[in-house]
């Protein structure tokens, strides 16, 4: 979903990430590191052992968040991140989700 926001082209994206991503402290590191670059959105774990992350930003910040994924945390393992453009406009804080 595209929108203007003060002249910004802004995107919602969502994103399912594989790898060793649960039980590494890869979601709060995702949190903090997004919190600091100021992104709004979310992370939780799936029950199949992925992780899915979804972020309302702009455009041209987008491949800023997709670094933040792919670093994770010192233990995460990241194979693989799938992106997928999403109809959810996340306004507030990042999260992480249960």
């Amino acid at each position: 979903m595209l929108f203007r926001k003060e002249g910004y082209e802004v995107k919602s994206y969502r994103f399912i990430i594989t790898g060793r991503v649960q039980g590494v402290y890869y979601r709060k590191n995702v949190q903090a590191n997004a919190k600091k670059e100021k992104f709004s959105g979310y992370v939780k774990n799936l029950d199949d052992g992925t992780v899915e992350a979804g972020v309302t930003c702009n455009v041209t910040e987008l491949e800023k968040f997709i670094d933040i994924l792919q670093k994770g945390s010192s233990s995460s393992v990241v194979e693989d991140i799938k992106q997928f453009e999403s109809n959810e406009v996340v306004n507030e804080d990042f999260e992480i989700r249960y």
